[in-house]
């Protein structure tokens, strides 16, 4: 009996030191509401060094200049995309796989993806992507996404040493992606390149505030 009650009590403090362990900066985790909250802030449109603005191939990435793709993202990010796997993980999900190129489709267990902005009193409301997003010929918004928890391929960080090889969103700042124009990304949504071709996004003015403005990404797992 005494031997039971050690064997519970230690899985008690076990359980206690894995609910109280800290999460990287920017990312908190919430298992109750199944999400990943990550701090995120309202991206420039056009890049100082681009002389256009192109369309919008992410939802969230690393700002200018560490992002390999800041000049095409909806709201910047300061965490490191493999920290957001994990965090994905802690709430139960597995990776699928990512795609890339023409005729590919990515695979994994869908995740919904949505905004927190803050309004006039200061209070975070909840803004689907497709309200954020636009097409700005006909200011339609595109069909509704569906994300999955693709996870990134593995990447060398040396093209000198192609064995040493790491999370490849973490060598990019892609986090989340549109279309499969890459696959060094957590989370990439159903559509392909035949929707990229003719899916030309920008965000909606009057959806976000203004550039800088410090907002919420999260990361929701469905409940079944």
């Amino acid at each position: 009996m005494k031997r039971l009650l050690l064997v519970i009590a230690l899985l008690v403090g076990m359980h206690t030191v894995i609910a109280q362990e800290p999460h990287a900066a920017g990312i908190t985790v919430d298992p109750q509401k199944r999400q990943v909250i990550i701090e995120a802030k309202v991206a420039p449109r056009q890049l100082p060094h681009l002389d256009k603005v192109y369309p919008i191939e992410l939802i969230a990435g690393w700002p200018h200049p560490k992002g390999k793709k800041a000049h095409e993202i909806v709201v910047s990010v300061d965490v490191m995309p493999s920290q957001v796997h994990k965090a994905l993980e802690q709430l139960g999900l597995k990776p699928g796989k990512p795609a890339k190129g023409e005729g590919t489709k990515a695979e994994g267990p869908v995740v919904h993806v949505y905004l927190e902005v803050p309004d006039a009193a200061g209070e975070f409301k909840r803004v689907p992507l497709e309200k954020v997003l636009w097409d700005p010929k006909t200011k339609k918004s595109p069909p509704k996404m569906t994300f999955l928890f693709t996870g990134s391929v593995l990447s060398p960080r040396d093209p000198n040493k192609p064995e040493d090889k790491v999370y490849g969103a973490d060598l990019t700042g892609s986090l989340i992606c549109l279309f499969p124009v890459t696959d060094e990304v957590v989370l990439q949504t159903t559509w392909t390149m035949k929707e990229e071709k003719f899916l030309k996004l920008d965000v909606n003015p009057a959806a976000l505030p203004k550039v800088g403005t410090t907002v919420r990404l999260i990361l929701e797992v469905p409940t079944s």
